[in-house]
């Protein structure tokens, strides 16, 4: 196995995990702060692909989809008080971000040489990430850093386990 690959399984992995833990809430789950000080899902989601879309970016310019206008200021971590509905997309709207964002993930991956994998990373995290390998291990893993929370809004809202 190659370096590309695992890359890839983590990606399809977290990837499985986000459909599972969101298959039966509704947009009105999205919304709940299972604790005090815990962002709700539908933040996390946006800051997900908000974030991803960022350090793909920062990889490979101009390979990403464009998001909807605003987007990326609503799901910045300096905002994470609101509970206004209409702040915030439908469940399925975010599945739709999500997997345009992670298909061009997955191509910008695709495309990369052993040579590209080992070039120093974006300069902003190259301290922690050298390389364009280690960042991308940083993208395939940062979906898992969130999901764990989506667990306390199934618990809260009695949903089965989903994994």
């Amino acid at each position: 196995m190659q370096a590309k690959d695992a890359i890839l399984q983590t990606l399809n992995l977290n990837e499985s995990i986000v459909t599972r833990y969101l298959g039966d809430l509704d947009d009105a789950d999205l919304l709940i702060r299972p604790v005090e000080g815990m962002n709700h899902i539908a933040w996390q989601l946006g800051h997900l692909i908000s974030s991803e879309r960022g350090m793909v970016e920062a990889i490979r310019p101009g390979s990403c989809p464009p998001l909807p206008e605003g987007f990326e200021a609503n799901y910045d971590r300096e905002d994470t008080s609101s509970d206004d509905p209409a702040r915030f997309l439908s469940k399925d709207a975010y599945l739709a971000l999500f997997n345009a964002q992670r298909a061009a993930t997955k191509q910008v991956l695709d495309s990369l040489t052993d040579e590209d994998m080992d070039a120093p990373g974006p300069e902003k995290f190259r301290k922690m990430f050298p390389t364009v390998g280690n960042f991308f291990v940083l993208i395939g893993t940062h979906v898992i850093m969130h999901v764990g929370q989506f667990v306390a809004v199934r618990r809260k809202r009695n949903k089965p386990i989903a994994i």
